[in-house]
């Protein structure tokens, strides 16, 4: 569990970020995860961004995100919401 300031300061770099992960009109789907999960492979702090046709509510794909990935959720602004989870440690 991140804290308060962490989640803060998390969400201050997010501003800059652009969504990388667009979920439309057929939901969260088996592909959409594996992008996720190919992005958090690279990167620790993730903007997904929902479209206005997607059958699922924001809040509904969040939780389905976070739960599949295990994420954490951040920041819910609009229809774009901001996921981090730290990189894997690499073995030496």
């Amino acid at each position: 569990m991140l804290t308060g300031k962490q989640k803060r300061n998390l969400r201050s770099h997010g501003n800059r970020l652009k969504p990388e992960v667009w979920i439309g009109r057929e939901g969260v789907t088996s592909g959409s995860i594996q992008t996720v999960e190919n992005s958090f492979n690279t990167k620790e702090l993730l903007k997904i961004k929902v479209q206005e046709n997607c059958p699922q509510k924001k809040e509904q794909v969040a939780e389905i995100i976070c739960n599949k990935t295990q994420a954490e959720l951040i920041q819910v602004l609009g229809n774009t919401f901001l996921l981090y989870r730290s990189l894997p440690e690499k073995d030496n």
